[in-house]
């Protein structure tokens, strides 16, 4: 069974677990590092900060009632944008990915947004086909530029229905 649960800032610690098995297993899918949130960065009042971003909607799914992945939504100019999405190598290829995305797309259209958007790495296929299959497709904007200097990330969107 799949449930999600919105989080607030006290639910940090359940945040920072999911996040740090994200960082630790997919190191390749983000732009932030697992170094940058242990030792010095790992305060709970950045947990906290994370978890407070203005009017931003933040998800965990539960599989038989285990945490096991991750969305965010976060409003910005015209549109939500998709960040820290995660699907932990236990709940892939059960539809948990698909359900993230639904619900932070269902709620950034009760929001009034027409779109959601989000950046992928470009070598992230399993990503890029997940977010292919959920009607999102590739912009042909250029993404920020990665560590390479020269690869940047995919920029996709969804339109969202009014």
């Amino acid at each position: 069974m799949i449930e999600l649960r919105e989080l607030t800032s006290d639910d940090w610690p359940l945040f920072r677990e999911l996040r740090l098995a994200a960082l630790a297993e997919a190191p390749y899918a983000f732009g932030s590092t697992l170094a940058g949130w242990q030792g010095e960065g790992d305060r709970e009042e950045r947990w906290r900060s994370r978890l407070e971003i203005a009017g931003a909607l933040d998800l965990v799914a539960l599989v038989d009632g285990e945490p096991a992945a991750m969305a965010t939504g976060v409003p910005a100019d015209g549109y939500v944008e998709l960040i820290s999405m995660w699907v932990g190598p236990a709940a892939r290829g059960r539809g948990v990915g698909a359900r993230l995305i639904e619900a932070v797309g269902q709620w950034a259209a009760g929001q009034g947004f027409p779109t959601l958007r989000l950046a992928v790495m470009p070598h992230n296929a399993h990503a890029i086909a997940l977010y292919e299959r959920a009607g999102f497709t590739d912009t042909g904007e250029p993404g920020d530029l990665l560590p390479d200097g020269v690869s940047r990330e995919i920029v996709m969107t969804k339109p969202l229905p009014a």
